[in-house]
């Protein structure tokens, strides 16, 4: 028997395979809370390790009918209509996850398979970005089996000090350092190279650390006011994201001239890449209020203080009609 409901039910699609899976977690209990209840009925969908999950109210966990995406609530089977994506790495925003939904024809909250590739990875988007005439950092790429053909004096010729080594695909700033010098690159590189097999080098630069929100429906855009981020440690890490350790500020401190060129480049990268649901862009403002991009997200933090929900305050809207937006003008 097919659950009947008046309601429409919206899988909220969380965890992953990454060390994302626990923020992405509390990026869906975020979404739940956020959801109108008069409108939809809610499902935590847990994607882990090869298992995919529906939590139910009973605490029991249903698995997942991979054919049309249902699964067994006691005895009704439920079938969402949509899912909201909130995974933070893979499957989620590498377009693996997209590409499954476009198969059995259930829309979805992010950008398109090709979108969430591109910008999953921060080296190509990065230096795509760049061929479309955006600023961003000088930087290079190192790749697993062939990290020592690249040694420590060419990355400091190339790149300079201090610089930041990352994973290319990751996020939450795991496995993510500031070097300062020479010898501390290559117990960077290894330590990076555990979070994924790519990892890049990029240039540090000096300025102040903002982000801005966007999204756009068949009949809106709506670019957010801009957060300036002021972490208390060397940069915006681990703990500055998630314990607090960081001044996050909103509407930022800076002019109101640059303010609107940030929001104009914000919804002009929107345009160019063909995002779809919310996105975030983190910039870099260096001297003379030069904009330069750091980071583009396609599946934003979405716990009650993470950047858009403080960015949607500020705008004085309602979270609630802001999901509501998304969910009903795929």
């Amino acid at each position: 028997m097919e659950k009947e409901n008046l309601k429409r039910i919206i899988a909220i699609v969380c965890g992953g395979d990454t060390s994302e899976h626990d923020v992405s977690m509390r990026s869906a209990a975020g979404i739940e809370s956020f959801l109108d209840k008069t409108l939809y009925e809610p499902y935590l969908i847990e994607i882990h390790n090869g298992q995919w999950h529906a939590r139910l109210d009973s605490g029991e966990l249903a698995p997942v009918d991979r054919n049309d995406f249902s699964f067994m609530d006691g005895k009704v089977r439920v079938r969402p209509s949509y899912a909201y994506i909130t995974i933070h790495g893979a499957p989620g925003e590498n377009g693996v996850l997209q590409g499954y939904f476009d198969l059995i024809g259930m829309p979805y909250s992010t950008c398109n398979v090709m979108v969430e590739a591109l910008t999953y990875d921060k080296f190509v988007c990065n230096n795509y970005m760049r061929s479309l005439g955006v600023r961003v950092a000088e930087s290079l790429l190192i790749k697993r089996g062939y990290d020592h053909e690249v040694s420590d004096d060419d990355i400091v010729s190339r790149i300079g000090l201090p610089c930041f080594v990352k994973p290319a695909s990751g996020g939450s700033s795991f496995g993510t350092f500031k070097v300062k010098e020479a010898a501390a690159l290559r117990p960077a590189i290894d330590a990076a190279l555990k979070e994924g097999a790519d990892v890049m080098v990029e240039a540090f630069m000096k300025g102040t650390e903002i982000t801005c929100g966007c999204y756009k429906t068949k009949t809106k855009q709506v670019v957010f006011p801009i957060t300036e981020v002021v972490p208390a440690n060397e940069f915006f890490d681990y703990d500055a994201k998630y314990n607090g350790e960081v001044q996050e500020i909103t509407p930022a401190r800076i002019s109101d001239r640059l303010t609107e060129r940030v929001q104009q480049l914000t919804s002009m990268i929107y345009d160019l890449l063909g995002c779809h649901g919310i996105i975030r862009i983190d910039y870099i403002i260096t001297e003379g209020e030069v904009i330069n991009l750091l980071e583009i997200n396609t599946t934003p933090g979405m716990t009650a203080t993470s950047f858009i929900p403080q960015q949607v305050k500020a705008a004085h809207l309602d979270i609630k009609e802001v999901m509501t937006d998304i969910i009903e003008n795929r």
